[in-house]
């Protein structure tokens, strides 16, 4: 069944998908639309050759590059979100409208966390103060905004112009729109680790409070009333109808204690963060399933129910990242070999249909992380390999491969660039420039 059928019917099923929380090149509402034939990706120049150090340093720089040009090309130094796709040929805007002009928060967020990485501070400036625009004007930090530069206060929802019926269309309006018109507490807490990383390299307050700002929503909005631990997804939004997520995520509350501890670290104002970041890794910890030796991906409707099935390869990764991660947790790397590894990388679930570029890349710095850095130089060649002619690294190889509930199809995407960027950077984004 298509996604654009889970959200239109309202679902738990349809629910269960916000699970996966940072959309990143997720193509949304597209599932039964059948994808073009896909091209072979470019390689970059030194993908081939060189020691495993020159092409990291290559990769990195070369995706670096691609993100900072993007930044460059609006004249001027205005606040800027980028576009979270391209075209399947690699280059320009991608023709299908929902995504056309939709800059993802996760995807600008890890822009954010790349370019500082690759030394390109003043483009990571203005992303961060875009979404820092929208972290303290909005309302709510949406999951996505429109790409281009922000001349007002915040950044505008995402739109497009039916060309069909002759009228403009606002994402919130439309089935297709209603993840972008949701709050996800996953991208709440990149958003806010991104404004922190910027706090860390330039020491302005306006980049912590931000993060403050967001961390607060997330204690009055997504905490469970009844003291369970974790918290809970954030915001759906269904045709202007925003209503609480009744389930929670890992991936999100993984993130958050990330995002608590960092405040907690620097003595943030405000909140008890050590208590918030206790509640989000209590979470995490119930569900380590021993047994398996792997992370379930969050609950069910009801905020209790372990989410068993599908398996999602972020979760597993993540979690290793985050400090003072037990030992113990890094069974889960064998899981993910086991049960996620295709081709030479990994897919985001154990549907295994194909590469996720991103993922792999993210597997690439868990493994530098935990100390393997064979494996790491491994993946992060296969990474290089999937460069489009514009600079961006296509979502998969693939013309499609399954996501949670939905589809990763064969597109350039700034996501899947920017954490290329930050594994070949050894850069870990829930810990400061060491």
């Amino acid at each position: 069944m298509a996604i654009i059928e889970f959200v239109a019917t309202g679902s738990d099923q349809a629910r269960r998908r916000w699970l996966a929380g940072s959309a990143a090149c997720l193509t949304l509402a597209m599932s039964s639309i059948s994808p073009a034939r896909a091209e072979a990706a470019a390689p970059t120049p030194a993908a081939g050759a060189g020691s495993p150090a020159a092409r990291i340093e290559s990769l990195a720089r070369a995706g670096c590059d691609a993100i900072a040009a993007r930044v460059d090309a609006l004249p001027g130094n205005t606040p800027v979100l980028l576009r979270s796709y391209d075209s399947r040929r690699g280059q320009g805007a991608p023709a299908l409208s929902p995504i056309r002009t939709a800059a993802f928060t996760y995807d600008n967020a890890l822009a954010v966390v790349a370019l500082l990485a690759c030394h390109r501070q003043p483009e990571a400036e203005r992303i961060g103060e875009a979404l820092r625009l929208a972290a303290v004007n909005d309302t709510r930090l949406r999951d996505a905004y429109r790409a281009g530069p922000v001349e007002g206060d915040k950044p505008l929802p995402n739109g497009w112009w039916d060309a069909r019926q002759k009228h403009w269309v606002d994402a919130a309006h439309q089935y297709a729109g209603a993840y972008q018109d949701g709050t996800s507490c996953g991208n709440i807490a990149w958003t806010a680790l991104a404004l922190l990383a910027l706090h860390d390299a330039t020491g302005e307050v306006r980049w912590r409070d931000a993060a403050v700002h967001l961390a607060d929503w997330v204690v009055v909005h997504a905490a469970d009333p009844h003291g369970a631990a974790g918290f809970y997804g954030g915001v759906e939004s269904f045709l202007l109808v925003p209503r609480q997520a009744a389930w929670k995520s890992t991936e999100h509350n993984i993130d958050l204690a990330a995002m608590f501890e960092w405040l907690q670290r620097i003595s943030a104002p405000g909140n008890d963060w050590n208590a918030q970041a206790r509640n989000a890794r209590d979470f995490v910890a119930a569900q380590w399933d021993a047994a398996s030796g792997h992370f379930w991906t969050g609950t069910e409707g009801d905020g209790a129910t372990p989410l068993r099935s599908p398996s999602a390869l972020d979760v597993q990764l993540w979690a290793q990242l985050l400090p003072e991660a037990p030992k113990t947790w890094r069974r889960a790397l064998a899981w993910v070999e086991r049960m996620h590894a295709v081709e030479g990388g990994f897919d985001f679930t154990d549907v295994r249909d194909g590469i996720w570029t991103e993922g792999t890349a993210q597997a690439a710095l868990t493994y530098r992380w935990t100390g393997d850095e064979a494996k790491a130089d491994v993946l992060l060649a296969l990474v290089a390999r999937q460069t489009s002619s514009g600079g961006f690294l296509y979502a998969t190889p693939k013309p499609r491969i399954t996501a949670l509930y939905s589809y990763y199809y064969h597109r350039p995407c700034l996501a899947a660039t920017a954490w290329a960027v930050i594994a070949a950077s050894n850069r870990n984004p829930y810990l400061p420039k060491p």
